[in-house]
């Protein structure tokens, strides 16, 4: 790893430790197992309708696994979000694995409601972990350019690995053998095998502080001096993509059944997945862009996309529905990365755990609020209406992050080449 001198130039560090894995390696590992902890959170989604079906569990109860599923993951970002810092990012990377892979397990066995609660409290759980954990750990290893590159990974990962579970998942359980237990045995060996090669991985945190983790667990929003505009960007842009998401996430089955005329599982996923699975496109497209014109063009195309699928939820035809879904997820990845890459440019290094998840406390909570309104709602108000609600608030959220955007902050980068890199805890002083 190099390390950033005084004048913001670069000079070569010491060796890589023996028995560990190279630095392209090892974020490479770390990248995957970050993508792996969603893509598993995503493979149960293309299974509702046939809990719907089988089990019995109505659209409100799989509307309120939603909205558990995404207070769960905000929860454990605000309690557990720092721990990293203290305990070093592989131990709570590989901690947010086994419980990713603890909840594979359990989804094995879906009969009732409860038991679906409770595999999607272990995903959640395992999410919120890795967004701050191995999120942190990727921007710390990160190779010197693309300096676009971290921004974009963790930005997108999370809303792109869940569709592309989904995906993966729906494709199996339509097509493939034992259609409610494969893709989890599948999960369950990718998780095993990725914590096995997070352990042969580098540490990135130079000093561990195992006591002084007890007073991480209490909640605290962390926004670095200097940084509330950028951070309140991130948030505002986290609002509009990722409440639309949970839309997707919900409501999928009935929307893809009763609007859409179709019940088979891989159509589900793939509407599901629509509205996420293009986002890196969006961020590569912009990674040369300022930060701000990245989230203002993104967003003007998100925005547009979300109507769209509005009017073709109201008239019920797919073939546009998932055109102008894909093409808002385009825009979502260009506006995501390009307000992660803000907020990162002026975040040192001991703060982008906590800064991390403080942007994915804001992401959970725009999903789960406005899911958990919607679960109650559902027995009473049509799904038409239910997406003009969601419609209103992506454009008041976009609006605001537009606005925001035009008066950046003052703060200065770290140092002008971008966010400092840590010396990794096992190289040589």
């Amino acid at each position: 790893m190099r390390v950033g001198s005084p004048r913001g130039g670069r000079r070569p560090g010491p060796a890589w430790p023996r028995r560990r894995l190279p630095q392209t390696a090892a974020f490479a590992v770390g990248s995957a197992t970050l993508v792996l902890t969603f893509l598993s959170s995503g493979a149960p989604i293309p299974l509702y309708n046939t809990y719907r079906l089988e089990n019995g569990i109505s659209s409100g109860g799989l509307a309120l696994t939603t909205v558990i599923y995404f207070v769960t993951t905000a929860l454990s970002l605000l309690l557990l979000g720092r721990l990293s810092d203290h305990l070093g990012r592989r131990p709570v990377g590989i901690a947010a694995l086994l419980s990713s892979l603890a909840g594979s397990l359990v989804l094995m066995h879906v009969a009732t409601l409860p038991t679906l609660v409770c595999g999607r409290v272990l995903q959640g759980l395992a999410c919120g972990i890795a967004s701050s954990a191995l999120g942190s750990y990727v921007v710390d290893i990160a190779p010197d350019r693309p300096r676009w590159l971290p921004g974009l990974i963790t930005s997108v990962v999370p809303p792109v690995a869940v569709p592309l579970g989904a995906i993966i998942s729906g494709a199996l359980v339509e097509y493939g053998p034992a259609p409610r237990l494969l893709i989890f045995v599948i999960m369950v060996c990718a998780l095993g095998l990725g914590a096995l090669l997070l352990v042969a991985c580098p540490e990135s945190v130079a000093e561990r502080r195992p006591a002084a983790a007890v007073r991480t667990l209490r909640p605290r929003v962390l926004v670095p001096a200097g940084a509330g505009r950028p951070v309140f960007v991130a948030g505002a842009v986290a609002v509009a993509t990722w409440s639309l998401g949970g839309f997707f996430q919900a409501f999928a089955p009935a929307l893809t059944s009763d609007r859409l005329g179709t019940e088979n599982t891989f159509v589900v996923a793939v509407v599901f997945a629509s509205l996420s699975v293009l986002s890196p496109i969006g961020g590569s497209l912009t990674g040369r862009l300022s930060a701000g014109t990245a989230v203002r063009i993104g967003l003007g195309v998100f925005v547009t996309g979300a109507v769209l699928v509005t009017a073709a939820v109201s008239v019920g035809t797919i073939a546009p529905f998932l055109v102008a879904s894909f093409a808002a997820g385009i825009g979502q990845g260009a506006a995501a990365s390009g307000s992660m890459r803000g907020v990162l440019s002026r975040t040192h290094p001991d703060e982008r755990a906590g800064v991390l998840s403080t942007i994915f406390l804001i992401s959970y909570c725009g999903a789960a609020v406005p899911g958990l309104i919607t679960s109650r709602l559902t027995s009473h108000v049509s799904l038409v209406h239910i997406t003009y609600g969601y419609l209103t608030l992506v454009v008041t959220a976009a609006a605001l992050a537009v606005a925001a955007t035009r008066r950046p902050s003052r703060r200065p980068s770290p140092e002008p080449d971008g966010p400092l890199q840590p010396r990794l805890a096992d190289e040589p002083a």
